[in-house]
């Protein structure tokens, strides 16, 4: 399918690795000029380097916490800079959170509410008028089916998905008249390093008899447990959705939230 976006240009958050990664591999096969923003200088300089095998790959980064208030501002500016303009945001800073209400500390929310809601918030901000000007842009915002399935095991991060999602319909009420189209995706079960780093030691705490599996085979279990399909998704099953929606084959989906999750309602 011919996405229609070839000449665009997007910026991706939070990719890195992954998910972001991914997403970013898909818009660069399309023919779309990528700047990838991330911390990790390292990590980060890596998967430009992975981008730029890809034939005709048009690609920049920046080492940036996206969490600090001047980050918005400075990741469009440098998409700009060197690309000449922004069309496609795709927000995907952020990383899951395990625990409750009584074992979340103050800082575990004011940390993830920076990184995964303030920052979407202040980027799109700053992107919008910009899209505005060309009257075309699209904008997808990574959240979790938690933000329509709440899990108590997971309530910081899925309080902050329901905002998100919440704010995906409001903004793109607010912009469609301007031909910018704004969804999410409620991604579940997705076999990453991330998940692993912050979902995998929480399973096996309350699961004693996944003691002695490897991470790969705890996923595996957990999926086939929990998910309709049978396994877990894959960073390039959300890229895919993803680059739909960032396309110009997408006219007419705005304001939606897409579950991506096997068919689950809940993935721990």
């Amino acid at each position: 399918m011919d996405l229609g976006i070839a000449g665009r240009v997007a910026v991706i958050t939070g990719a890195s690795a992954g998910i972001g990664l991914a997403i970013a591999s898909e818009l660069v096969a399309n023919g779309v000029s990528v700047l990838i923003a991330a911390r990790g200088a390292e990590r980060l300089q890596h998967a430009e380097g992975q981008l730029r095998e890809i034939p005709g790959a048009k690609v920049a980064s920046i080492a940036i916490d996206v969490s600090t208030p001047e980050a918005a501002t400075r990741i469009v500016s440098e998409a700009i800079e060197v690309f000449g303009s922004l069309d496609i945001l795709v927000n995907n800073a952020g990383r899951a959170h395990a625990g409750g209400l009584l074992t979340s500390s103050e800082e575990d929310w004011q940390e993830m509410a920076d990184v995964k809601l303030s920052s979407m918030r202040r980027i799109c901000k700053a992107a919008i008028p910009h899209m505005q000007e060309q009257g075309w842009g699209r904008i997808v915002n990574m959240s979790s089916i938690g933000g329509i399935y709440p899990n108590p095991k997971l309530l910081i991060s899925h309080v902050l998905s329901a905002a998100i999602n919440n704010l995906t319909k409001s903004l793109a009420l607010e912009v469609a008249a301007d031909g910018i189209l704004v969804n999410a995706i409620g991604v579940g079960a997705v076999a990453t390093d991330n998940w692993a780093r912050n979902m995998v030691p929480t399973v096996r705490s309350t699961r004693p008899e996944f003691a002695e599996l490897s991470d790969d085979e705890v996923v595996a279990r957990i999926s086939a447990e929990r998910t309709p399909i049978g396994r877990p998704g894959t960073p390039a099953d959300i890229a895919a959705i993803a680059a739909f929606l960032c396309s110009d084959r997408n006219g007419f989906v705005t304001g939606d939230t897409i579950e991506a999750s096997g068919g689950a309602d809940r993935f721990m």
